[in-house]
């Protein structure tokens, strides 16, 4: 049998992937005024033992009013440098998995309440809440309080802040940056046209509304040494009439591009309470397709990809570079085991683990 795509290595500029799978930024809602707490190091760990290729940090706001909910982790202080630091020793002693952090700032979709209680959000005045910022004074949803527009100074502060979280990550020996440009959050609002009515230089056109995440983009770049990998993540379409589309988010991976950007993660949707997704497996593949088609740079395929012959289909046309799992892989943490038996690959698994490899699949573990 030959050797399937999937688990073929691949390079992201200075980090070497084993193999196609990436384990997406999936926030946990557990950490203590940002800083991570053992749930972290049992979640992370066992994802970095999990024989994927590259372990991607849940969304890491770059300022406390940048977290999506008051527990969400942060890297913007002493003490959350310190308690990723901690989380990565431990995770390190046991596994040599890449890792990379999703820097991130929620916007006006900030200062919520966790999932798991509902998800509404806080007022400025509760205990839990902040007052949000954005592009522009306008509410996610009618029962948002509408945020505060960001001026000359607060866009400074923020594009610093990114870079700043970046140095840090450095420091403790993350591996590479992704910005978070998607679900619409703060760079996402400035992108499209439907939370951004800026009559500045910073909206109207498509010019203009790509700006500030350029700069951030380049003040992240900047910040780092030149061989440190970062990325980005896009949402490729708003699924709303009027809103950001593939066209527009081509021309910006084209800038992204140019800049120095070493891959583009794409999903979609996440800005506007009227978006009508048609939610089926592959659904955003698509949108992979288009910007690996339109710009030369690594792309990865993210979305309801759940089988690992689905997986090796996306790999082995040419649709994407690389698959990212999220649920998938929360409830199958050994997926990419269970894919290198299934497709015939191989995958690599700590030693404690190599008397578990099933008499049928005698060449399933690296040695």
């Amino acid at each position: 049998m030959s050797q399937p795509v999937l688990f073929t290595p691949f390079r992201v500029r200075n980090v070497e992937l084993a193999n196609r799978i990436v384990i997406a930024p999936m926030c946990q809602y557990s950490a203590e005024n940002g800083c991570m707490t053992d749930w972290h190091m049992i979640h992370l760990g066992q994802l970095a033992l999990s024989g994927a290729a590259l372990l991607t940090i849940e969304a890491t706001a770059v300022v406390p009013e940048g977290r999506i909910t008051f527990a969400d982790v942060g890297l913007y202080d002493d003490a959350t440098e310190a308690a990723m630091a901690r989380t990565l020793e431990a995770i390190r002693r046991w596994s040599d998995i890449p890792i990379a952090v999703q820097l991130a700032h929620a916007g006006r979709k900030a200062s919520t309440e966790v999932p798991w209680r509902g998800g509404a959000q806080f007022p400025p005045d509760h205990s839990h809440g902040w007052q949000t910022q954005a592009p522009s004074a306008i509410a996610f949803n009618p029962n948002y309080v509408p945020p505060t527009a960001l001026n000359q100074e607060g866009l400074k502060r923020v594009r610093d802040a990114f870079a700043a979280a970046a140095v840090r990550a450095a420091r403790i020996g993350i591996d590479a940056v992704q910005i978070h440009g998607a679900h619409g959050y703060l760079l996402h609002q400035f992108l499209s046209p439907l939370s951004n009515h800026r009559s500045d230089e910073y909206g109207g056109s498509l010019e203009n509304r790509m700006r500030f995440p350029l700069e951030v983009f380049d003040a992240v770049r900047a910040a780092l040494p030149s061989d440190r990998t970062v990325t980005m993540r896009v949402s490729a379409t708003d699924w709303v009439e009027g809103g950001l589309d593939i066209d527009q988010v081509i021309t910006f991976a084209q800038n992204l591009k140019s800049r120095g950007c070493d891959a583009i993660h794409v999903s979609s949707g996440g800005l506007h309470s009227a978006q009508q997704i048609l939610v089926a497996p592959n659904y955003q593949v698509p949108l992979a397709r288009a910007i690996k088609s339109a710009v030369d740079i690594p792309i990865v395929a993210v979305g309801l990809i759940t089988e690992p012959i689905q997986a090796e289909a996306i790999v082995a046309t040419g649709d994407a570079d690389l698959i990212a799992l999220a649920r998938a892989v929360l409830y199958d943490p050994r997926w990419p085991w269970h894919a290198a038996a299934k497709l015939g690959g191989k995958v690599k698994a700590a030693n404690q683990y190599l008397r578990c490899q099933p008499p049928q699949f005698k060449s399933l573990f690296m040695t």
